[in-house]
């Protein structure tokens, strides 16, 4: 039903961008060769090349058609999926689409089609690293009451786990930030459920702790070498519940 067509298609990096992208090809009936992002595309004088531009009218008509016309949990897997950082998932995602308009919500089920089973575990990816950080992030108090935390995550988790932290200290005013994304979920606990989530600029500068902070973490880092038995160290099990690469961001390991 939908042919393949040589040519590349550029979006903004959104969801909703994806999401217009989706709706083009389903009233074109034609798949791209593929799908990128303009700030990663590398030019190649071999690919016929198109911006799409975000239209949100038409993103939204996709939203609500994957949501009546194939399942709510298409559409979670599908979000979930694009948070990830694996490279090829908007054609993996606007497959699965295209397809699931197709044989409606069985989709789920058909575990055997290739787009749909790595789109589903992308998915677990992005929910499992979420699960992982929302139990390793550490909030430190500096300067004028606010709550900060750095987080170094492979997929774009930023609000799921911002989320769970004004859910857990709704009286906190909490600043989340993606270093690897220099993304910075802020949350201001004087407007209950009211955040957003901001650019910052690289050579940002955080302000130092509070010194009521500063005793906190020596008298946490003296707790947790206390507690260790030294002959009973087990590394392998240690980086199993917290992987090496979130380390940097622990305050009992710095």
């Amino acid at each position: 039903m939908f042919n393949r067509k040589h040519i590349v298609y550029l979006y903004d990096g959104t969801f909703y961008g994806l999401l217009t992208i989706v709706f083009e090809c389903y009233m074109q009936k034609t798949i791209p060769s593929n799908i990128v992002f303009e700030g990663d595309y590398l030019p190649n004088f071999l690919d016929p090349v198109q911006f799409i531009a975000t239209n949100e009218e038409k993103a939204k008509r996709i939203w609500n058609g994957v949501y009546n016309s194939i399942s709510y949990t298409a559409l979670h897997d599908c979000y979930y999926a694009f948070l990830s950082c694996k490279k090829g998932k908007e054609m993996l995602i606007l497959e699965y689409l295209l397809h699931g308009f197709l044989v409606g919500s069985r989709i789920t089920n058909q575990l055997s089609v290739p787009y749909v089973i790595d789109v589903v575990k992308l998915r677990k990816n992005v929910i499992g690293e979420a699960h992982r950080l929302k139990g390793l992030v550490r909030l430190s108090e500096i300067k004028n009451n606010l709550w900060y935390a750095p987080i170094h995550p492979d997929n774009n988790v930023l609000e799921q786990v911002g989320h769970f932290l004004m859910k857990r200290f709704p009286c906190q005013d909490i600043i989340l930030h993606d270093k690897n994304r220099n993304l910075a979920f802020i949350y201001n606990s004087q407007n209950r459920n009211d955040y957003e989530i901001i650019q910052l600029p690289n050579n940002l500068k955080i302000p130092s702790f509070s010194e009521e902070e500063v005793e906190f973490q020596k008298l946490w880092k003296t707790f947790f070498q206390t507690i260790a038995i030294k002959e009973r160290t087990n590394s392998r099990l240690q980086m199993q519940y917290m992987p090496k690469k979130y380390w940097k961001d622990l305050i009992e390991l710095l």
